[in-house]
């Protein structure tokens, strides 16, 4: 029978939900059911928002205008009715900095072109290539790990008491660019709107003192007032690396090594003479449990060490993000 998906920018499972999606036409039983899935991705956490606001971005009216998609869809299934007059595009998106719903009919668009945008020395982030650079570096403590301040999750106002110290949404992270332990890297203003529409991976090239630790990635947008508000972000436990479902396999100190960070599918308008920026660090806490750095079991581990952090960013280990640029 036809499905409704319907989840958020801001949650979680974003990207699962479109695999989902794209794994239900495949293996529907008939074409008519196949063209019949619907799925829509607002700028929602883990739940329709009931208000125009969420974190502390106000996304206009035009983002309340399918809460009623459930109710519009049980009328047009229960009542014999074509998906397509509930729905006319199979995928409905609100892209965010828009602030409008968009049709698509495949995943990802197919009008996408992948740009890498490359970190650099001194915390620039640009398309050039980086010639070669000393690396950057900073010290992961377990004990006073990076705290969450937005992010993209399933945490919500269900979930009281862990929700108001991991609030879902985009906050301002400047707060964070204080600390030692978060690198920064950020773009030249933008002379045009820069729109990304799609999965966005990150390839970090870097080592550590510690057999196993976290590597946290995150993308921002920054305002010309300065305000840096979260969009995307990832994680890779070190140990995991080479499969995220296989045997864990421990690093070795000081070795350098690739690491493939999956983050948050998104569709995103950086207007002009906005900036982009990039985060790394190595936790994001209470939302992830913290790397003890020990390579041991985590969940019976009380034994702690602090690990030297290195990033690279040179010709033969070029960092970059991958954005899905949609034309």
């Amino acid at each position: 029978m036809p499905v409704l998906l319907i989840g958020g920018w801001y949650d979680y499972y974003p990207a699962e939900m479109l695999r989902i999606f794209q794994q239900l036409k495949k293996h529907a039983m008939k074409q008519k059911i196949a063209d019949s899935h619907r799925i829509i991705i607002g700028p929602w956490t883990h739940g329709i928002n009931q208000t125009t606001v969420l974190g502390e971005i106000d996304f206009g009216t035009e983002s309340v205008k399918e809460n009623d998609a459930v109710i519009r869809w049980l009328d047009c299934i229960l009542h014999g009715k074509n998906a397509s007059e509930f729905q006319k595009a199979p995928i409905r998106i609100f892209v965010m900095g828009k602030n409008i719903w968009q049709d698509e009919y495949e995943w990802p668009p197919a009008r996408v072109k992948y740009e890498k945008w490359y970190i650099h020395k001194g915390g620039l982030l640009n398309k050039r290539p980086p010639s070669d650079q000393s690396p950057d570096y900073f010290d992961y403590d377990p004990t006073n790990p990076v705290p969450t301040i937005g992010r993209n999750h399933s945490i919500g106002p269900y979930n009281p008491g862990l929700y108001e110290i991991a609030k879902p949404g985009p906050y301002d992270q400047t707060i964070l660019e204080k600390r030692k332990d978060v690198l920064v890297y950020t773009s030249d203003v933008l002379k045009q709107n820069l729109e990304i529409i799609g999965p966005i991976t990150f390839i970090l090239f870097a080592c550590s003192s510690a057999v196993d630790t976290d590597f946290v990635v995150k993308l921002a947008d920054v305002y010309p007032d300065g305000r840096s508000m979260n969009i995307s972000e990832g994680i890779i436990r070190a140990r995991f690396r080479n499969n995220i479902w296989g045997r864990p396999v421990l690093m070795e100190p000081g070795k350098v090594y690739e690491f493939n960070i999956e983050m948050m599918d998104t569709a995103y308008l950086f207007k002009k003479n906005h900036r982009i920026r990039v985060y790394i660090t190595s936790s994001n806490f209470p939302l992830w449990d913290r790397n003890l750095n020990t390579g041991k079991d985590p969940a019976t581990d009380t034994s702690f060490q602090v690990a030297r952090q290195t990033i690279f960013h040179d010709s033969i280990r070029p960092s970059h993000i991958i954005f899905p640029v949609s034309s």
